[in-house]
């Protein structure tokens, strides 16, 4: 079965797992655009996200509070495996239903939460790691209307920064980092 959930995400993950597998050893302490975050820490927060939104979709409980460094041997590997697991987890189309007991929202939400980690985390870490990076659009387009919902309480939780100025001639990606509050043109500074 599929869901349009499972579909977007799997448009989506291929390019973020493409950036993940492109990381070398020695970029792990890069900074990212998320400022309290490198590039291990974003590593380690999306592992995190794609293991735990596999349990969400089932409705199970999450633990967040356990940080544990999930970047040994294989985690490339691991990683992309786990996407695989979590493309899978939202297949059955009873995922999206109800109220997430572990998130107090719809599951529909949640599972928009997980495609908008992946497809914006798998930017931060390209730029941050200075690999190109090129999101399904179908992803990025689905995702505007998501942080538009989850704008105004994101940035009262820390979640998102307040949003950065976008013109009309921005690609849809430009657009949706933006909402976010991300600076589409970030670059690590020397």
């Amino acid at each position: 079965m599929a869901t349009q959930t499972s579909d977007l995400l799997t448009v989506a993950a291929p390019p973020t797992v493409a950036v993940v597998r492109g990381i070398a050893d020695d970029q792990l302490d890069l900074p990212t655009p998320c400022r309290e975050y490198a590039v291990r820490d974003l590593l380690n927060h999306l592992f995190e996200v794609v293991v735990n939104f596999q349990a969400l979709a089932a409705k199970r409980p999450v633990e967040w509070a356990d940080k544990p460094d999930l970047l040994t041997d294989g985690w490339r590997d691991r990683f992309e495996a786990e996407t695989r697991r979590l493309v899978d987890a939202w297949s059955d189309p009873s995922t999206l239903e109800g109220v997430s007991p572990g998130m107090g929202m719809p599951q529909r939400m949640v599972g928009g939460m997980v495609l908008l980690d992946l497809t914006v985390h798998g930017w931060d870490l390209a730029v941050a790691t200075g690999q190109p990076y090129h999101p399904a659009p179908e992803a990025t387009t689905a995702l505007h209307e998501l942080v538009a919902q989850l704008g105004p309480n994101a940035r009262k939780m820390g979640v998102f920064a307040e949003p950065v100025a976008a013109d009309a001639g921005l690609s849809g990606l430009d657009r949706l980092l933006c909402g976010t509050g991300r600076d589409p043109a970030w670059a690590p500074t020397a």
